[in-house]
C-alpha cells in the first residue's frame, strides 16, 4: 500500500472506531510480543473510549510464553461472544486470515478492520490498514491512539512498548526508524520502566531455557561458507530438560550473530496431529536484508517479515537443509545479476 492508500485507510479505521460500539479483537496463532502488545493496547484504547471490547484467543494458546505472562488479560475470552455478528472484528498483526485459529471470526457477514504491518498481508479486511513502513503493528496502534485522543496509562504504554521492542529486535533490526524512537520516548514519558520490561522479556530466565540453548548450540551447522547457520532441537531435547516450546525464544539470535551468516535457521520438532509423523517448526532470520526470509517461508507454506519469518514442515533434516540452501542461493544469484 502506498502512503496515500495507508492514509485513507487510517482515516476510515478512525471513523469506524468512533462510530461503532462493540468490538472483538483477534490476532495470529502463537502470538509474539507485537501481536499481544497490539491486542492488549487496542483493547485498552477502546475501553478508554467507552466501547464494549472483547479480546478473543483460542484456549490452546495458554499458557502464554513465560516472558509475556505479565500482560493484564482482563477482557479476554476463549469463546466468541454471543453477539459476534453485531461486533466489528479487528484483526491485529495478522498477515493472513487463516493464521487465526478461530475460523468463526471470518466470513462474508463479518465486518473486519485489518490492522497490520506485514508486507505480504493478503488484504482480507473490509478495511485494510496495512502499512509495511511501520516497524510493528503496535506502531500503527500507537498512531491511532494519538489520533483518538487517548492518553496512555502505564499498562497501555507497556503493551505498546513490548510490541515495539520485540519486533525491532531491541531497536537493532533494519525496520527501526526515527518514528520508533519517537514512540519509545513518548511511552517512557508515559511511565514505561524500560529496565523492568527488559528483565521480563530477556532475563530472569528459567534454567531449562539455558539448558535448551546449550543443546541447540551443540548442534549448529554451517553451510555454503557460513551463509546458512542452522541448529536443530528434537522433542527429546524438550523432554530431557523440562522445557516449553516458548523457551526457544532468542536462540536464533545467537545463530544470526555469527560472522558471514546471511540466514539463521532454528528447526525444532513439535507435536503434530499424527504422533507417527515428525513436524518441524522452522524459524528464519536474515542478518543484512540481502535475503528475504519471508519469501523462503512462503515457499515452505508459512510467512512473516523480510528479516524474520517461519514455516512448519515435515521435511527430513537433510531435505530441509537442501531446501534452505536452494532458496538462499536463488535469491543471492538474482541479487548479483
Amino acid at each position: 500500500m502506498d502512503r496515500n492508500g495507508a492514509t485513507a485507510a487510517r482515516e476510515e479505521v478512525l471513523r469506524e472506531i468512533r462510530g461503532a460500539e462493540g468490538f472483538c479483537l483477534v490476532t495470529h496463532e502463537h502470538p509474539d510480543g507485537d501481536a499481544l502488545g497490539s491486542l492488549v493496547a487496542m483493547h485498552r484504547i477502546l475501553t478508554a473510549l467507552g466501547k464494549d471490547s472483547v479480546m478473543l484467543m483460542a484456549a490452546d494458546e495458554f499458557p502464554l510464553p513465560y516472558e509475556y505472562r505479565f500482560f493484564d488479560l482482563q477482557g479476554l475470552s476463549t469463546v466468541p461472544p454471543t453477539d459476534l455478528p453485531q461486533r466489528t472484528i479487528i484483526y491485529l498483526d495478522c498477515g493472513n486470515i487463516d493464521r487465526n485459529p478461530l475460523g468463526i471470526v471470518k466470513g462474508d457477514d463479518v465486518h473486519i478492520l485489518n490492522i497490520d504491518h506485514h508486507h505480504d498481508n493478503t488484504r482480507f479486511g473490509t478495511v485494510d490498514l496495512v502499512d509495511p513502513e511501520s516497524a510493528c503493528t503496535t506502531e500503527i496502534v500507537w498512531d491511532l491512539m494519538r489520533a483518538l485522543g487517548v492518553e496512555p496509562d502505564q499498562e497501555l504504554a507497556e503493551a505498546l512498548y513490548v510490541g515495539l521492542v520485540t519486533d525491532t529486535g531491541r531497536f537493532m533490526y533494519e525496520n527501526t526508524g526515527p518514528r520508533s524512537h519517537v514512540m519509545a520516548a513518548e511511552l517512557i514519558e508515559a511511565g514505561v520502566d524500560t529496565h523492568a520490561i527488559y528483565r521480563r522479556l530477556y532475563e530472569d530466565m528459567p534454567y531449562a531455557k539455558l539448558e535448551l540453548l546449550g543443546r541447540a548450540l551443540a548442534r549448529v551447522e554451517r553451510h555454503d561458507d557460513g551463509t546458512l547457520t542452522i541448529a536443530r532441537l528434537t522433542r527429546e531435547d524438550f523432554e530431557r530438560v523440562g522445557a516449553e516450546d516458548s523457551y526457544t525464544e532468542g536462540i536464533i539470535d545467537h545463530l544470526r550473530s555469527v560472522e558471514h551468516t546471511k540466514v539463521a535457521a532454528l528447526a525444532r520438532e513439535i507435536d503434530g496431529a499424527d504422533p507417527e509423523r515428525i513436524l518441524k517448526k522452522v524459524s528464519l532470520r536474515s542478518t543484512d536484508g540481502e535475503v528475504d526470509v519471508s519469501a523462503i517461508a512462503r515457499a515452505g507454506g508459512g510467512g512473516g517479515h523480510r528479516q524474520a519469518a517461519g514455516f512448519s514442515t515435515e521435511l527430513g533434516d537433510d531435505e530441509l537443509v537442501a531446501f534452505l540452501r536452494e532458496q538462499i542461493a536463488a535469491q543471492l544469484a538474482l541479487s548479483s545479476t
